[in-house]
Parts: structure tokens; C-alpha cells; sequence
């Protein structure tokens, strides 16, 4: 019995003293609140984003284009299509060709019963959910005819939700990709994500290893700094693509060749369109982040003495990889909302922000050079970062490393 409560005496000593020990930390302190704060502010944000979103969405359902149209039915008036940008077209086909070939914004082809036959909506690409305005416009214009000649039986199923719309947008002549073009780009962030999950542990341990195993100071001889660390980055990203090979390798030969008895789906991909604009933004982005994150990761295992301490900041920063997905809703359909504007350019923030944006077509060309130019520059700057502090927290084995303390010895070593 003795024996007994003496065990649990210790083992509660031991209990408190760790707890105790951990949680008066700084680095779990900064750690464990920064996550709830980040995500407070995004949450923030979004709430003064939606209040605009509404708004977006109401301004797009009444927004004033300029369009032709067609109407067999004859119960669209002329007056009413002329306020919102709309005038009447004699021929079809040259309504559709002026679409086709950017004469025209958009055309809407009104059956003689729109009860039963959909209504056709054509428009220049701007974008899979910028596209959304054409047909907002004309189920507007349909219901709106609805209810000044309630009295035309055909009209009722305009007011009950019951028409059908088909559209169409065109860039360049030929019918955009739709969802098509959109899956491609999107492919970069795929990658991008099993990348940093598959190798985020092992960049952070590619230089706490050495340190731990107290032989920085031996490989330093032979070796400068920015080699060895050069070298480590692109040999982890050379072991991500086996990575990803090999697990994409059943993939590919179960779909080729067992398709049928496993019942995976059939895929058409030529419905797949790609874009090399976008797919040359998107493979930039996806560099330019794993660069950046890389980098810090290498500098976070410089500073820290031990993969234990790295852990406390390590959490925090994977963190920042998901936190746009919430708001992804707005990232897509809003881009000029704030927190998508904040989300776009904020570094550790941005590749999967900017990522998603070019993918559905609303990362225009100066945002894009803009990221990209921000995430190469700032993942060289944390590259060279990571050289300092490894050249100078390779002897620091058992406390991290003071940032403010390399730079003044530096300094001292300059003169």
C-alpha cells in the first residue's frame, strides 16, 4: 500500500511539474493564442465582407448590361427590356455571332413558351462566376414581364421558379471551358498541399537533426551554409515528387486498366480545358509558395534547439495553410472583398488564396505578377534568413537561438 501511494504521489508530481513547466512558456503561450486570434480576426473580417456580399449579389441580380434578344413569345415589352440595356434583335444568328465575336455583351434567346422550353442565355467570358450576371439579367427581365401581364397562362411558370436557363459564354469565339478550365489550374493547389503535408515535417527536422545530433559544426567545415541549405530544399522537393508518384501510381493503373470491376467513374477529359495563361500563373504560385514555406520551416528548425520547441511554432504556421478555406465562398465569388484582398497578400496566406483566385479566373494578370513577385521575393529573403540563422544557431544546442543576438554579432564580426 505504501508502495502504491508513493507511485501516485510521484506520478502527480510529475504531472504537475510538466503541465506547470509547459504552459508557462512564452512560445506555448504566443502559440496556443495566436490560433484563436487569427482565426477571431478572420471571422471578423469575413462578418464585414458579407455585409457587402449581399449587396454584390443584389447589384449583380439587378445589374444593367448591354444586351439583345430575341422574344418568339412576344410577351417581353420592348420599353421595359430598353431600361435595363436591352434591345431587340431581327436575326438570331447574327445576335449570337455579334456574342461570339465581341460585339455584343450578351443575348437572350426567349422561346415562344417559356413554360416548356428553356430560355438560351449567351455572353463574353468574364469569369465562371462574373458569368452569373447574364442569366440573373434575364430571369429579371422574364419576371418582371411576369408581373406586369400576370393574366398570359405561359407566365406563370416565370413566376413559380419553374423556367429553365441554358447559358453559354464565349472568349475568343469558341465556348469557354466552364468548370472545365477551372479544374486544371486547381491541380497546382492539389499539389501544393500534399507537398507542404507530406514534407512540412520533414524541411522543419532537415536541420534540428543535425543539431541534435550535435554535428553542425563538423559538417560546416567542409560545407558553406547556403549549400547545405540549397541543397536540403531541393532534395525535399525532389522527394515530394517520388512521394507523390508513387501514391499516384495506383491511382493512374487502377483507373487504365480496372476501371470497370472497381466501378471508378468514367471521366471525360476532353472536357478538361487548358489555359496556359492560367496554368503558368498556377505553376508559378505553386514554386513561389513552396519556397516560402520551406524557407521558414528551415529557419524555424535553425532557431529552435529542439523538434519539441519547433512543434509550438510549427502548429501555428500550418494553421495559416487552411485558414482561407474560410472563407472560401468569398474568395471565389467575391475577389474584391476585404478579407480576400488581405488573404491575396498576405505571404504565408496568399499562395492558396491566389491559387483558388486562378483557378476560377478572378486572379487577373497584375495581381498575379504581383503575388508571385511577393512570394519569390519574400521566400529568398527567408532563404537568406535561414542561412543566418543556421550559421549561427548550429552551436546553440540547448537553448533557441536569439535572433537580435546574430545580428549583433554580425555586426561585431564586421568590424
Amino acid at each position: 500500500m505504501a508502495r502504491r501511494t508513493f507511485g501516485q504521489h510521484n506520478l502527480g508530481t510529475v504531472i504537475g511539474f510538466e503541465f506547470t513547466r509547459t504552459i508557462k512558456r512564452r512560445g506555448f503561450v504566443i502559440a496556443t493564442l495566436a490560433i484563436p486570434v487569427i482565426i477571431g480576426i478572420v471571422f471578423l473580417l469575413i462578418y464585414v465582407s458579407n455585409s457587402t456580399s449581399a449587396a454584390n449579389a443584389n447589384a449583380q441580380r439587378n445589374a444593367s448590361i448591354r444586351f439583345t434578344y430575341t422574344d418568339a413569345s412576344g410577351i417581353i415589352p420592348d420599353q421595359m427590356a430598353a431600361l435595363i440595356g436591352g434591345s431587340k434583335a431581327q436575326d438570331p444568328q447574327a445576335a449570337l455571332n455579334n456574342v461570339k465575336e465581341g460585339r455584343s455583351e450578351a443575348y437572350f434567346a426567349y422561346p415562344a413558351n417559356p413554360a416548356k422550353e428553356p430560355v438560351k442565355v449567351y455572353g463574353i467570358d468574364k469569369g465562371i462566376f462574373e458569368n452569373g450576371k447574364y442569366e440573373a439579367v434575364a430571369k429579371q427581365l422574364l419576371e418582371r414581364a411576369a408581373q406586369a401581364r400576370i393574366d398570359a397562362p405561359q407566365l406563370a411558370a416565370a413566376m413559380s421558379g419553374g423556367v429553365k436557363f441554358e447559358s453559354e459564354a464565349f472568349k475568343d469565339g469558341r465556348v469557354s471551358g466552364g468548370i472545365g478550365s477551372v479544374i486544371p489550374p486547381l491541380l497546382f493547389l492539389v499539389i501544393f498541399y500534399i507537398s507542404i503535408i507530406l514534407l512540412s515535417g520533414q524541411m522543419l527536422n532537415s536541420t534540428l537533426e543535425e543539431k541534435e545530433n550535435r554535428v553542425t559544426e563538423m559538417i560546416l567545415t567542409t560545407l558553406n551554409p547556403t549549400t547545405l541549405i540549397v541543397g536540403k530544399i531541393v532534395s525535399l522537393f525532389l522527394v515530394g515528387l517520388v512521394q507523390m508518384a508513387v501514391f499516384l501510381t495506383p491511382f493512374a493503373l487502377g483507373y487504365a486498366f480496372f476501371r470497370d470491376r472497381v466501378a471508378l467513374p468514367n471521366v471525360d477529359f476532353s472536357s478538361l480545358t487548358f489555359d496556359a495563361g492560367r496554368m503558368v500563373v498556377g505553376g508559378l504560385l505553386l514554386l513561389g509558395g513552396f519556397t516560402l514555406f520551406t524557407g521558414t520551416l528551415v529557419a524555424i528548425g535553425a532557431i529552435m534547439p529542439t523538434a519539441k520547441e519547433a512543434g509550438t511554432v510549427f502548429g501555428p504556421l500550418m494553421a495559416l495553410i487552411f485558414i482561407p478555406f474560410y472563407a472560401v465562398s468569398l474568395i471565389i465569388s467575391d475577389p474584391s472583398a476585404l478579407i480576400v484582398q488581405v488573404f491575396t497578400y498576405f505571404p504565408l496566406s496568399a499562395p492558396v488564396t491566389a491559387m483558388l483566385r486562378n483557378g476560377f479566373g478572378t486572379l487577373n494578370p497584375v495581381e498575379a505578377v504581383i503575388v508571385i513577385a511577393e512570394l519569390f521575393i519574400t521566400g529568398a529573403l527567408v532563404l537568406r534568413l535561414a542561412v543566418h540563422f543556421f550559421r549561427y544557431g548550429s552551436i546553440e544546442y540547448g537553448r533557441k537561438l536569439s535572433i537580435a543576438g546574430t545580428f549583433r554579432r554580425r555586426e561585431s564580426a564586421g568590424r
